[in-house]
């Protein structure tokens, strides 16, 4: 009889993004979750266009740019059951926590579904620190200080 194959981290991650759609019908703010494409073998001239486009090694996988519980958005570096996350990607996920941010190291799909709904599940204002006001509705940056009352 054979084995079953573990999930590769793609596999994993491609289930995942499927929940979300899914989900979406219940918090359709998952529509704004997204990956983080820093990972994987590449060309080296692709490599060195993309770290010269900003890309950094160790960010995490996947990002949800919602405001929860006090923390202004998540963040999951999402493993393959087996992986650990390399020390670049502990040092990013340790540093957006100081930001403000909720960043989990998750191993399978399913721990980061449940890591997903309780986040989601917490009240959006619970915590809530400040409000930007840097972004205009027409979509053009403005600089100055969000915590800062408008002049």
């Amino acid at each position: 009889m054979a084995m079953a194959r573990k999930a590769t981290e793609h596999q994993e991650q491609v289930t995942l993004f499927k929940w979300a759609r899914f989900a979406a019908a219940r918090w359709p703010e998952l529509a704004l979750l997204h990956a983080i494409p820093n990972g994987g073998h590449r060309h080296k001239a692709t490599a060195a266009l993309l770290k010269a486009e900003g890309v950094k090694r160790g960010v995490p996988d996947i990002c949800l740019p919602v405001s929860r519980g006090g923390w202004y958005g998540l963040y999951i570096e999402l493993k393959a059951e087996g992986g650990s996350a390399s020390l670049e990607q502990r040092r990013w996920i340790a540093a957006l926590q100081r930001q403000g941010y909720r960043a989990e190291l998750c191993k399978g799909w399913e721990q980061a579904r449940r890591l997903i709904e309780d986040y989601m599940s917490t009240s959006a204002d619970a915590g809530r620190r400040w409000v930007s006001k840097t972004v205009p509705a027409q979509g053009v940056c403005q600089h100055g200080n969000p915590n800062q009352p408008d002049a």
